[in-house]
């Protein structure tokens, strides 16, 4: 993301105010926000529904997620040169176009491989909004009040984890998975009308060259390596061309890539500033935190429809104390990154996430909903309190150009995590819930032997398959056995949380000295956009 200075306000003026014009300008950025913010969070609680219309695995679905979360990391390093080169103002009307027209797409895919390139497209526009729309916002009101900006920004960041999973429930549930995707054109339109007649006029003044190599091999290696991934339930060994050449082959591109990005002047990625220890450690810190919590956090809807036969928009109801409880947290973190080192503050949410995480390693077929959404609310308190002081944290000992260059990479490794933790848990749980035994004599569509866990699933869903079946137990035990994989596979998620700890004891306990006046306690934090 491009940081831009502006004029210093007019003498008289009220420094922290935001004027008409300002605000004017907001409301298109706020429209894009919610549009990219809700759809991640409303095609959470769709996965299930679409492995029953397109009959394919979770881990195949997942997809859907993984491939709009690499698109976002592709597009970020390049919206800041872009901008730059064609103008914000014409760049964000492109990228909102994108996204509507990918939201349309989506909408008419007849297969999973359809969805998920529409759902690529959609992230190409949607990885631009955010950045681009926060360079729109910092030149229209100036630096001085880049604070009261982020509280307007912050009002679609944190009313989308609460509204997205009940938006998209609902919709579901009254009308088809169609509408999750349709719901965004009327507003993508709108938006593009108002960001016409709103947005200043563009000025582009082209500076440093895009690194078009470096993309070439990190976009599609990181896509590689998940594909190989993802394929691994399918295929049910690590032996299989299909698993290990892609993954070789991902690995070999972002390996070249790191030894490839010390050399140009203007790298995708500047893997320079990993010479910050603080960064590097917040770095390290955040990414195995958001593979552990993001990738986690895909299953919870899941285990609601699947494994409880809950309705979309009651998944969606049953989720929404998580994005309470961080939006409770969430500005007061704000507050006390200014006042106290993050090394102080971090690991105490980071308990409460673990807290809240143990619970569902031990989740079964009728685990109390009391207890389950408590904890859920426990874990969203220690969400709001974790992910933005570490980032904040790690760009507070940079300056100048370092900023902008920070922020992306942050933003790019927050990306990068979330992708391979979607990819990484819906493997852990397609691989256990395929360890269910196979029912004698009966076979699926695909003619693969029907799991007891597999036709529970779905008798919760259709109802009329449990009163065909002769032997009751069958519906228990395969509730028992899915109920169990999922289980395990927060397990999995829960021994990331507690590694996080590892790199949360190097944060800084105390303040030190540097030349930047961020650094001091009292003074406003570096912005940080997150996605």
């Amino acid at each position: 993301m491009t940081q831009q200075s502006v004029a210093s306000p007019q003498p008289g003026a009220t420094p922290d105010k935001l004027d008409a014009a300002v605000l004017k300008v907001a409301g298109v950025v706020v429209l894009g926000a919610i549009m990219s913010i809700l759809d991640v969070t409303v095609v959470s609680v769709a996965l299930p529904t679409f492995q029953n219309e397109f009959d394919a695995s979770y881990a195949r679905v997942a997809w859907t997620m993984t491939g709009y979360t690499l698109a976002l990391a592709t597009v970020i390093p390049l919206s800041g040169w872009a901008a730059d080169r064609f103008g914000t103002k014409r760049l964000y009307m492109i990228a909102l176009a994108l996204f509507t027209i990918g939201s349309g797409l989506c909408a008419t895919a007849d297969s999973i491989g359809e969805l998920i390139a529409y759902r690529v497209l959609q992230g190409l526009g949607g990885g631009m909004l955010m950045p681009i729309g926060m360079t729109i916002m910092t030149r229209a009101a100036g630096p001085h009040r880049i604070g009261r900006l982020m509280a307007v920004l912050g009002i679609p960041m944190l009313l989308g984890p609460i509204g997205g999973p009940i938006l998209g429930g609902w919709l579901i549930d009254v009308a088809s998975w169609h509408w999750i995707f349709l719901i965004n054109l009327p507003i993508g339109l709108l938006a593009l009308v108002y960001a016409q007649l709103a947005l200043p006029k563009d000025a582009p003044e082209p500076s440093e060259s895009f690194d078009v190599l470096g993309m070439l091999m990190l976009s599609p290696g990181l896509a590689l390596f998940l594909y190989g991934v993802s394929t691994l339930p399918e295929a049910g060994t690590f032996t299989d061309p299909e698993v290990w050449v892609p993954m070789l082959l991902g690995v070999a591109l972002v390996v070249s890539f790191v030894r490839y990005s010390f050399k140009p002047q203007h790298p995708l990625l500047d893997l320079r500033l990993f010479r910050n220890r603080r960064l590097t450690i917040a770095s390290v810190t955040l990414f195995v935190f958001i593979v552990a919590f993001m990738g986690a956090g895909l299953l919870f809807p899941s285990y609601f429809l699947q494994v409880r036969g809950e309705s979309t928009l009651h998944a969606g109801l049953l989720i929404a104390p998580q994005g309470i409880g961080a939006m409770v947290t969430m500005p007061i973190a704000g507050t006390l990154a200014d006042r106290v080192p993050v090394g102080r503050t971090v690991p105490f949410a980071l308990v409460l996430i673990a807290a809240g995480f143990f619970t569902f390693t031990q989740v079964g077929p009728d685990t109390s909903y009391l207890l389950i959404c408590g904890s859920l609310f426990v874990m969203g308190l220690g969400m709001g309190g974790t992910m933005m002081p570490i980032m904040t944290s790690a760009l507070r000992t940079l300056t100048g150009p370092e900023v902008a260059r920070g922020s992306t990479l942050m933003n790019i490794i927050q990306q990068i995590g979330g992708s391979v933790g979607a990819a990484v848990m819906s493997v852990i749980l397609t691989n256990e819930l395929n360890g269910s035994r196979p029912i004698p004599g009966l076979t699926g569509s695909n003619g693969e032997p029907v799991t007891e866990a597999g036709l529970a699933i779905a008798a919760q869903r259709q109802p009329e398959l449990a009163q065909q079946v002769p032997d009751p137990t069958l519906i228990e035990r395969g509730l028992a056995f899915a109920a169990d994989s999922f289980a395990a596979t927060f397990w999995v998620a829960f021994a990331l949380v507690l590694l996080t700890f590892v790199p949360v004891a190097f944060l800084p306990r105390r303040w030190e000295r540097s030349q930047s006046r961020d650094d001091q306690p009292g003074e406003p934090s570096t912005p940080v956009v997150v996605h």
